[in-house]
């Protein structure tokens, strides 16, 4: 499939959608490496194959808003900026971590980012997008919360309670479903009534609402951009529906027997990495030195993110009590 682009992007900001692509990819591989040893424990939910939503909607956004994610969350935190080694480091519970090594994988925070959080409670994060974007708008602040779910999240109530306080209130928020055709191990198609357009289902409220290719970056970059400016400027939320495929199974763990292989060996067609990068050439935006260069780049970053998370030391029992409530906070 074909990659259109309709608004004018420099080819060096071309060049950095693919640059953070390849950094999630080659991270995730890495974070599949030292799970394998042992490093990383627990559940481990990567984000390959998705990158191009990350990468194509958050860096639409200004450095004051807010982006509020699932527990697929590495690839929204790369994208938005957080240091690959501090999240590295939390995937191996390490104090140096961007949670100071208690969130793991599945609870990525970094206020300095203002990236507020991934959520292990599907849908849990929502509400919290509703009010974070309700506090933007009450205090006049330039904010908008950009908050990323997967289609397994709108069976919930707090997809429903959210969207219609949303709608309500008309908050500057966006609302964007990584519809990967699964919840868990539940295709949508057998747990969702509207799965052939989920979309739609912000309509009952009244919402601005769109789908796009969500492995083709061009087109999420250039949807959010009209659609973040719309929010922005006061006209209210809006909810995305953005088709794309998990790679691995849902977790690490899971060897995804459930899904026909001649639906893997058509997504793996879709691959939304050497789709751009075939683009990209075939436009003469990048050559293959262009490509060297951004690889070697990358790898250099992901073997060093891997070897800070291994010297970096665990937290120490002081730790136990700080950072939760009626406990000590130390910053």
């Amino acid at each position: 499939m074909a990659i259109a682009q309709k608004k004018d992007i420099s080819k060096a900001q071309l060049l950095e959608l693919y640059r953070l692509m390849r950094l999630i990819r080659e991270f995730e591989r890495e974070c599949e490496r030292q799970y394998t040893r042992g490093n990383i424990k627990g559940f481990l939910h990567v984000y390959t194959g998705e990158e191009a939503i990350a990468v194509g909607a958050i860096l639409t956004l200004s450095d004051r808003d807010y982006v509020l994610t699932h527990y697929r969350d590495h690839g929204h935190a790369l994208a938005r900026g957080l240091d690959s080694g501090s999240i590295m480091a939390e995937l191996f519970g390490k104090a140096t971590g961007v949670s100071k090594g208690k969130g793991g994988s599945m609870h990525l925070f970094d206020t300095s980012k203002n990236f507020m959080g991934g959520y292990a409670i599907v849908g849990g994060q929502l509400p919290i997008a509703a009010g974070l974007a309700l506090a933007s708008q009450y205090n006049g602040e330039d904010r908008v919360a950009l908050c990323f779910m997967g289609d397994g999240a709108l069976n919930e109530g707090e997809f429903h309670e959210s969207m219609n306080l949303a709608a309500v209130w008309k908050l500057p928020v966006i609302f964007f479903c990584e519809n990967n055709l699964y919840g868990m191990g539940a295709p949508s198609a057998d747990t969702l009534a509207v799965h052939k357009q989920m979309y739609k289902l912000a309509e009952a409220y009244g919402m601005d609402n769109y789908r796009v290719d969500g492995n083709d970056v061009v087109a999420v970059h250039e949807l959010m951009l009209d659609v973040v400016e719309n929010v922005r400027s006061g006209k209210g939320p809006a909810f995305i529906e953005a088709r794309t495929y998990r790679m691995q199974g849902h977790s690490i763990a899971d060897p995804a027997n459930y899904r026909p292989v001649e639906e893997v060996e058509y997504w793996r067609t879709q691959d939304p990495i050497p789709r751009f990068r075939e683009w990209l050439s075939s436009q003469g935006l990048a050559s293959e030195e262009d490509f060297d260069q951004i690889d070697a780049g990358v790898d250099q970053q992901v073997v060093a993110a891997a070897e800070f998370a291994e010297a970096s030391p665990f937290p120490g029992p002081e730790q136990l009590y700080r950072g939760v409530y009626g406990g000590v906070y130390e910053g």
